[in-house]
């Protein structure tokens, strides 16, 4: 991936697990691949943490690029109610830029103060969702989902939300077995959304101890859309097909390419919600040579068609 220049814009009263959360992961994130250029900013060089931190040594607040991502933790709304006109400023000139937005809990009123909510789709955190209502009337305003991304604007729910959200980042970026890695070493599960299924198929049915049955679970994950066979699988991890097999089910209740399917679906769940690809694009991402046999598994799985569930989920 090109190197993404991140602001994370601080503010008075920050609170910290809004801005460490989202921040770790993203640095995390840069030891499988990622280049994500992280700078703290702010109106002010120094400022304090809602909890007592001092942050000091922040950079001011810099020319915005095309491709850059203004990254908003959300303050204590009790300690600080207004930003600055300065910062209200400098994040429209970022988005006439033509920056990326990504809040995280009581953050979304930054952007609803700059506009840039108006017309989409957002959350927050739930003790401001009516405040947000009524200050915003026309951004709509969702109470039922961690995060939710419209556009080059995307907000979440609150405090570990934020964390759902950059891998979710993450998962767009660099991929799904990233994503699952960088929330594996966080020992953290990775959520979707409110709306879809709470774990990533990258992360379950992992909770077991045998290590031959991980080997063969991450040869999978790390290619799942190309044929296996269970003979490859076999020679990969220098047993039998039997043995293979039988320790799988024992390990995780189904076959090697039962799981294979789980990753594939999975992860056509993901590009569903998170993208605007084609359904016959994603089913060809996803290692299905046929969208129609692709799109009878899956609605043989969810009751509905792809169409039906991103419909539902957008």
């Amino acid at each position: 991936m090109p190197v993404t220049r991140v602001h994370v814009l601080v503010l008075p009263a920050v609170n910290v697990l809004d801005l460490s959360g989202p921040v770790q992961v993203l640095h995390t994130a840069n030891h499988h691949g990622g280049r994500y250029e992280i700078g703290f900013v702010a109106s002010r060089l120094e400022e304090r943490s809602a909890q007592g931190l001092a942050l000091a040594g922040l950079a001011p607040l810099p020319a915005v690029d095309s491709g850059d991502v203004v990254l908003v933790p959300g303050p204590d709304l009790t300690q600080r109610l207004d930003v600055d006109a300065e910062t209200i400023d400098w994040v429209r000139r970022a988005d006439v830029a033509g920056a990326t937005f990504v809040s995280i809990c009581t953050g979304a009123l930054v952007l609803g103060d700059a506009g840039l909510l108006d017309g989409r789709r957002c959350t927050s955190h739930w003790s401001v969702i009516e405040p947000m209502r009524e200050r915003y009337p026309a951004a709509r305003v969702d109470d039922s989902v961690l995060f939710v991304r419209d556009g080059h604007v995307a907000t979440s729910a609150g405090v570990a939300s934020g964390i759902d959200l950059a891998l979710a980042i993450v998962e767009t970026d660099l991929g799904p077995t990233v994503a699952a890695a960088v929330a594996r070493e966080l020992v953290v599960y990775v959520r979707r959304n409110g709306s879809s299924a709470p774990l990533s198929p990258f992360l379950d049915r992992r909770d077991h101890l045998d290590p031959v049955v991980h080997r063969v679970q991450q040869l999978l994950a790390d290619d799942f859309a190309s044929p296996h066979t269970l003979p490859d699988l076999a020679r990969a991890a220098h047993v039998s097909v039997r043995a293979l097999t039988n320790a799988f089910v024992a390990a995780t209740g189904v076959t090697p390419l039962q799981y294979q399917q789980d990753l594939r679906l999975g992860h056509a769940e993901t590009l569903l919600v998170t993208t605007d690809r084609p359904i016959e694009q994603i089913a060809h991402d996803c290692g299905y040579g046929d969208a129609r046999h692709f799109r009878r598994l899956f609605a043989h799985r969810h009751g509905v068609s792809p169409r039906a569930f991103r419909a539902a989920t957008s």
